[in-house]
């Protein structure tokens, strides 16, 4: 039934233009202002869709995945541009000092963060 169909994803932010900042500036993706939101283009064709909601609640899960072939050398460029990487120590998920979570030959290397509407996104190489 939609095997042929455009498709995109959305999520929701708190304030717009932080939003549009964050993607142009600090990711450096193409990003459209439309009167209902951003429209954030994605590599390969991919769009997402960012709108406002006054009561925004973070997702609490990854909404965005960029896998790359020198993830330290990523990590490191969006530190300097000012990106916090999370860190956790739980269970099997335990963060280094650079803040990336190491496969092991048992999954990706893989580092998280927040955009500024607190939702997460991923940068991650696969071996």
């Amino acid at each position: 039934m939609f095997q042929d169909t455009e498709t995109f994803f959305s999520i929701s932010v708190d304030d717009l233009q932080r939003a549009h900042d964050f993607y142009t500036n600090i990711l450096g993706l193409p990003v459209q202002r439309l009167p209902q939101g951003l429209s954030i283009s994605l590599h390969g064709g991919g769009r997402m869709f960012a709108y406002a909601k006054e009561d925004h609640t973070p997702a609490t899960f990854t909404v965005l995945n960029f896998k790359v072939q020198d993830l330290e050398g990523v990590v490191a460029e969006l530190k300097k541009r000012g990106v916090t990487f999370e860190q956790y120590n739980q269970g099997h998920v335990k963060t280094d000092e650079q803040g990336i979570a190491r496969g092991n030959g048992h999954g990706p290397d893989i580092a998280w963060f927040k955009d500024p509407a607190g939702n997460f996104i991923s940068v991650l190489t696969e071996h």
